[in-house]
Formats: C-alpha cells, sequence, structure tokens
C-alpha cells in the first residue's frame, strides 16, 4: 500500500531507508516486499515512488477522499481479497482503494460508504489503468487510475 506520514523535522534522503523517498511536500513514502529486503528487486524506482506519491496526495487534497494502492497478491479470488484488504486501509469509510494483483492480471477498486465513488468512476480509474498495464507499466497504469479517478469523483 502506497502511504506517507507528514515530517515535522528535517531528514536528508541519505538517512532513509532503502526503498523511502522524501518527497517535496516533506512526505516520507516507502514501499517493501514481504520477506528479506534486497535492493536490486525493489518493485519501484525512487522516480516512481514520487510520481506516485504525488499523484496520491493531490488526489487526496482536491477531492478530500483518501486514494490507497496496494500491489501484492491478493489470492486467486481477487474480489475477495480485495474485500478483505480494503477494510485494514487507513480511513476505509471515506477512501478508495486501487488494488493490483500483478501475478492474476487483475485490478479491483474498492470504496468506502462515504467516499461517493460510483461504479462508473471506478470503472474508469480501471479502463485507464489496463492499457499502461498492458505495455508494462505498472506505476504509468496506478497514477492514471488514481488520476481519472479523482477528476471524476465530486468531494463529499
Amino acid at each position: 500500500m502506497a502511504s506517507g506520514d507528514l515530517v515535522k523535522q528535517n531528514i536528508s534522503e541519505e538517512d532513509l531507508p532503502v526503498g523511502h523517498v522524501l518527497t517535496a511536500s516533506g512526505r516520507i513514502s516507502a514501499v517493501h516486499q514481504i520477506g528479506s529486503l534486497n535492493s536490486q528487486e525493489l518493485p519501484f524506482s525512487t522516480a516512481e515512488l514520487l510520481q506516485l506519491d504525488e499523484t496520491l496526495a493531490l488526489a487526496t487534497r482536491s477531492t478530500r477522499i483518501r486514494f490507497n494502492v496496494y500491489v501484492g497478491d491478493l489470492g486467486s479470488e481477487t474480489a475477495a481479497g480485495a474485500d478483505a484488504l480494503f477494510p485494514t486501509t487507513p480511513d476505509a469509510n471515506t477512501s478508495v482503494l486501487v488494488a493490483v494483483s500483478p501475478n492474476e492480471r487483475a485490478i479491483e477498486v474498492r470504496s468506502g460508504r462515504n467516499a461517493h465513488v460510483s461504479d462508473r468512476v471506478a470503472q474508469l480509474g480501471i479502463t485507464a489503468a489496463t492499457a499502461s498495464f498492458r505495455d508494462g507499466n505498472l506505476i504509468d497504469g496506478l497514477v492514471a487510475a488514481v488520476r481519472v479517478m479523482s477528476a471524476a469523483v465530486i468531494a463529499p
């Protein structure tokens, strides 16, 4: 899940662990793989993490709905996996989850009761992501999905 915390002190990017970046807004964005950490096998580059973090922050600011992204195994029943994962995300009642299960080649979108995201908006996000995913551009697809959905959502 992509997420960040507000930084209240000056932190040097060199002091951060592998897979962490300091964004322009002062947030720390992190990605990790389950199991042992190997910097050669991280799924996203620092630039990609920054791009995703900035997209999530802008979408959240413009809609007042928290956007969360999860990339990982959702199981063979991806819809059930996304349903189980969604309540564990931050601010689930007023958020949107874009969950991608690469091995199953599946993307699932879930939204909380107070997020005001219709099925049409979720489908727009999935459609926006699919073209990039087909070309092997996971980060571009995630960014496209969040941008399209945030543009189509009416803030609560």
